[in-house]
């Protein structure tokens, strides 16, 4: 399976994020990017995929932005957004990018 997914764990409650909205966006060759797909994560924390229906992955630089400010509304955070950017070198393959998130922190990696 080709794709892009996504887990959004939150750290501080132990606990999956759930109604983060993420976009997926491409870089194109004037560096500009647009859009490649989006979703909100579900009750788990999950998108299990976040490539637009019409949409097929490339190979280049993707970014997926978490807009977690609406997540952490009423109470104090550091980071409104979250911005990860990441190469596609083989279309074929699956890419999926957690993240780990605290209201002042977070980690991200490839995960599998």
């Amino acid at each position: 399976m080709s794709g892009v997914s996504t887990h959004v764990l939150d750290t501080a409650r132990g606990q999956p994020a759930r109604g983060i909205r993420v976009l997926l966006e491409r870089a194109s060759e004037d560096g500009s990017w647009g859009r490649a797909g989006a979703g909100l994560t579900d009750s788990n924390g999950r998108i299990a995929t976040l490539l637009d229906a019409t949409g097929t992955l490339q190979e280049g630089a993707y970014r997926l932005t978490f807009y977690v400010g609406d997540y952490f509304e009423g109470q104090e955070y550091f980071y409104p957004e979250i911005s990860v950017q990441f190469m596609v070198q083989d279309p074929a393959a699956h890419y999926h990018v957690p993240l780990l998130l605290s209201p002042y922190g977070y980690t991200t990696y490839r995960g599998s």
